[in-house]
């Protein structure tokens, strides 16, 4: 239907000369765009757009008019999330919105660099057409930083502005990914200034990743650059810093990563305009969005943790809409807006009882409504992506020194800090056995590998890592490793953690634990390497028995899964790990496993 058309039709509607395919009456309208709770509204539809919003719309009602009882229920506009990538929840775009569609979640806005860095661009445009045949709305930003870090991983494949001008002109292209390089835009890097200034003369939005915790100088250039939003923020000085530079402060609370409650001071005790800010979920596990909600979920944690009501609404609605240009389209209940609208009974305990997008029931009292999903056919390539150089044993597992058993050596070693995407850099020693170091499993010093997957080059980079508590011997695989996606190794049995690399490989990828030489978890994620076609709640079971084998294996941490699939990614601080070596990341520069001793420490240590 033309705009034309579409325009005439809801005048029409709003004045009852024709009427209406739904009306939803006598609900609390949720006005996000004047603050204020409406009592006894009514709602008019016609194709699928808000025609009339009021106290009675009893004219806009015909015969084969569809009529909804709110009965005082709240009438919220459809919830947005601002940031994600669907491949962290381990299924497609339609199991995805599948998933999270019944929770209240009505928009989408998606970077796909996971899948980018497996296949490049023509993966991102599996996941653009795919996105376009949605019942909600899933608009998406195309990846900018494919390698994250040039020089310090190898993915399976690239990005370059060349690819971002053309992707620019696809229908569905919302803005450019998050600018994860910030090295590379704060030293001007041809590369990145070419592909902002693509987004900006394409009128898209530039979103942001900024994780460095000094806001100096670099902050400063980055912002200059400028970056339109970030959510790598963890303090509330990191989202004050960002409002005040012109920025949107998103503030995220997916599975691994909890940072709203560390930040929502920059709102309730700074004072700071809350229409500045939004939230995201980032990065959402199959398990999270099966059992515990998306952005509903994320909306009862803001209340929680002190939000308002009407503000955190705003800040996954409104707020979401204008950030990305789209307020004459979704963000609201208003007319000429998509009819995108939910029904709730208790804004706290915040549980849809139906979901209407796009002027169509979608799902009611939690489940799915009998609508049509896209039915994709995926193409061959797309599921052979796990390619290793050789079968694995133990011995490539093994980290080796020239230092003697009678010597202490000190290593570089990556620390987990639970709930957090940032790592410590730890600097720990050891006394070598045989000329290997060993884990340590009472010291809470496990193996951590890299192992390439890509090119079967049959490289494998092996360091140490502490924080999963590991307690048994046991060998952990992944091939979701953000973002160059290699297969990711740990464990404290060489012998576990090659069986669980080489049984990733035969199934094409997805997570593994071994213990004992026998699985105990597995999920299978054939499309790329990160993604099943499975129903998220098929992928959710089979996931948790990951979870499950974590702490089979001992460990306590909230979704170790996530923690480890993040240790490989090279732009947050402060130590990881990729194919290329170990990384100092504060400081961009690589960094031996294996500190070499001077000849002071070799003299002392004898």
């Amino acid at each position: 239907m033309s705009s034309l058309d579409l325009t005439k039709k809801l005048v029409d509607v709003a004045m009852g000369r024709i009427p209406a395919d739904l009306v939803i009456r006598n609900g609390v309208w949720v006005s996000v765009q004047s603050g204020e709770f409406i009592p006894e509204t009514d709602i008019a539809i016609v194709d699928g757009h808000i025609a009339y919003v009021g106290e009675n719309a009893s004219h806009c009602i015909g015969e084969e008019t569809k009529i909804i009882k709110a009965e005082g229920k709240y009438l919220v506009p459809g919830l947005l999330d601002g940031h994600m990538h669907v491949e962290s929840g381990m299924v497609t775009v339609t199991e995805f919105v599948r998933a999270v569609a019944k929770r209240g979640t009505t928009g989408m806005f998606i970077d796909p660099h996971e899948i980018a860095n497996v296949f490049g661009l023509k993966g991102v445009k599996l996941m653009v057409d795919e996105a376009a045949e949605q019942p909600i709305h899933v608009w998406v930003q195309i990846p900018s930083c494919v390698p994250s870090a040039p020089g310090f991983e190898t993915p399976g494949a690239e990005i370059t502005p060349d690819d971002v001008g053309e992707a620019m002109q696809w229908d569905g292209i919302i803005g450019l990914g998050e600018v994860m390089d910030f090295p590379g835009v704060v030293n001007a890097s041809e590369k990145m200034m070419a592909e902002v200034a693509i987004a900006r003369d394409a009128g898209k939005i530039i979103g942001g990743h900024y994780p460095n915790l000094d806001l100096g100088k670099d902050f400063h250039g980055y912002a200059a650059a400028g970056i339109e939003d970030d959510h790598e923020g963890t303090r509330p000085e990191d989202a004050i810093a960002r409002v005040r530079q012109g920025m949107k402060a998103m503030l995220r609370y997916g599975s691994g990563w909890l940072d709203v409650a560390t930040q929502v001071d920059a709102i309730l005790k700074h004072k700071l305009d809350p229409r500045r800010f939004l939230l995201c979920t980032d990065d959402s596990h199959v398990g999270t969005i099966s059992n515990d909600g998306h952005m509903d979920r994320v909306l009862r944690h803001a209340l929680d943790v002190g939000l308002p009501p009407m503000i955190a609404l705003q800040m996954m609605t409104i707020n979401t809409a204008e950030h990305f240009g789209l307020t004459r389209e979704i963000g609201m209940i208003a007319p000429g807006r998509w009819a995108d609208v939910l029904l709730v009974e208790d804004l706290q305990d915040f549980h849809p009882s139906m979901v209407i997008a796009k002027g169509q029931i979608v799902a009611e009292n939690g489940e799915m409504s009998i609508i049509e999903m896209p039915q994709v056919a995926y193409p061959a390539w797309v599921r052979d992506s796990v390619h290793l150089g050789h079968k694995l044993t133990a011995a490539d597992f093994a980290l080796k020194t020239e230092a003697s058993s009678n010597e202490s050596v000190t290593a570089n070693v990556i620390g987990v800090i639970e709930n957090q995407a940032p790592t410590k850099h730890l600097k720990l020693e050891f006394h070598p056995i045989d000329g290997e170091i060993h884990v340590d499993i009472e010291k809470d010093i496990a193996k951590l590998a890299v192992v390439e997957r890509h090119k079967a080059t049959g490289k494998v980079n092996v360091a140490l890592v502490s924080g999963f508590g590991f307690t048994e011997k046991c060998g952990i695989a992944s091939t979701v490793a953000h973002d160059s996606h290699h297969m990711m190794v740990t464990g404290t049995s060489e012998v576990d953690m090659a069986i669980a690399a080489n049984k990733l490989a035969e199934v094409g990828g997805g997570q593994i634990v071994v213990k004992d030489g026998k699985v105990i978890g597995l999920v299978e994620l054939e499309i790329a390497g990160i993604m099943s076609t499975d129903r998220a709640e098929v992928v959710a079971e089979k996931a948790t028995t990951i979870l499950d084998g974590f702490k089979v294996c001992g460990s306590t941490l909230n979704n170790p899964n996530m923690q480890l699939s993040l240790l490989g990614l090279v732009v947050i601080p402060e130590l990881r790990i990729s194919d290329l070596g170990l990384v100092d990341v504060t400081k961009f520069e690589f960094v031996p496993v294996i500190e070499k001793q001077t000849e002071k420490e070799q003299f002392l240590s004898d």
